[in-house]
């Protein structure tokens, strides 16, 4: 998860209550916040990234579809690739499932070069 806009840490927090609030679904843990310069040297604010922990009954499609809506009720706009954005919900893993579809990767297929995900990641494995 990350957030570059409209006070990134409370973005987060808030982006955790709904994440422990979605239906099936139970918050484990989550990392710590972690600052980071936007990939690719780009203009804009430092992003504040984090990884959280969930238990879910909802499959990787549906669960999707609930982080499109969490990011949307946060003001999320969808823009060009690597804008600024009030927060980012990308499902990195799934228990050991790997998933192929157009709208969905897991794993994630650009984790292993992101140390704004590995290094929260390591610290709640």
């Amino acid at each position: 998860m990350g957030s570059n806009l409209d006070d990134p840490p409370a973005q987060m927090r808030s982006a955790l209550r709904a994440l422990a609030a979605l239906p099936a679904t139970r918050l484990v843990r989550r990392s710590s916040f972690y600052r980071n310069p936007p990939e690719g040297g780009l203009d804009q604010p430092d992003f504040v990234n984090a990884v959280a922990e969930i238990e879910t009954r909802l499959g990787p499609g549906e669960l999707l579809a609930r982080l499109l809506e969490v990011e949307r009720d946060h003001g999320r706009a969808r823009g060009a690739p690597n804008a600024p954005r009030t927060l980012d919900l990308d499902i990195v893993l799934y228990g050991n499932q790997t998933v192929r579809e157009a709208d969905l990767a897991i794993p994630h297929p650009r984790m292993p070069g992101r140390a704004f995900v590995l290094v929260p990641l390591a610290e709640i494995a």
